[in-house]
């Protein structure tokens, strides 16, 4: 009991370190890349336990049940689907060993403790999820929009005779056409690559 105490009183009962790009092809999360879709790592966090791949689409989580357990739960979440907020780095103390990014996906918290010798690293991971949740908020707010843009064009055709089928139909098409793209496609941003490219210096 003492032995683990003292372990999280440090900061050492579970930290995690940086892997580099040479190596990614070591660990579990990359088996699980949509490669056939474009997707590659930019980040990626493991422990003892844990692996957190931050990739142009998603977070995987490879989520271990121990240190000792070679069981494996794989999570993914996707950005275009799943926002990023509250993002915070809560740096060491004087004694700690690790410091630690945090932050929610929808309403699922994480808390990743990672070696303080790692802090300029973590820094560019937490610009650019920042800069993802901006971008899924701005996003959410123009489909939000463009919904109500839909109202707004429906109260205006209710005021006038309904034309001909033909023509309904084609006028149907043409708005919902126009809605899913605006609300799939051009409001929804999927690929970070970007975001990635300006903020992450492996």
């Amino acid at each position: 009991m003492f032995k683990k105490f003292a372990a999280e009183a440090l900061g050492i009962s579970d930290i995690g370190v940086i892997v580099g790009p040479a190596d990614y092809n070591k660990v579990d999360a990359d088996d699980y890349l949509f490669t056939e879709d474009g997707e590659k790592i930019f980040f990626l966090i493991k422990s003892k336990k844990d692996e957190y791949c931050f990739t142009n689409l998603a977070l995987i989580h490879v989520d271990g049940d121990s240190a000792v357990s070679s069981k494996r739960s794989i999570k993914r979440y996707e950005y275009a689907s799943h926002r990023i907020s509250d993002v915070t780095i809560e740096t060491a103390g004087t004694i700690d060993m690790d410091i630690e990014l945090k932050f929610s996906v929808d309403d699922l918290e994480f808390s990743i403790d990672v070696k303080k010798s790692f802090i300029e690293q973590l820094k560019d991971v937490y610009k650019a999820l920042v800069t993802i949740g901006k971008q899924q908020r701005r996003d959410e707010v123009c489909r939000e929009n463009a919904l109500q843009a839909l109202e707004a064009t429906a109260s205006v055709h209710k005021l006038n005779i309904a034309p001909d089928g033909g023509t309904l139909t084609s006028q149907f098409n043409a708005l919902l056409a126009a809605l899913n793209t605006a609300v799939l496609d051009t409001h929804t941003k999927r690929d970070f690559s970007d975001v990635f490219a300006k903020y992450i210096h492996n």
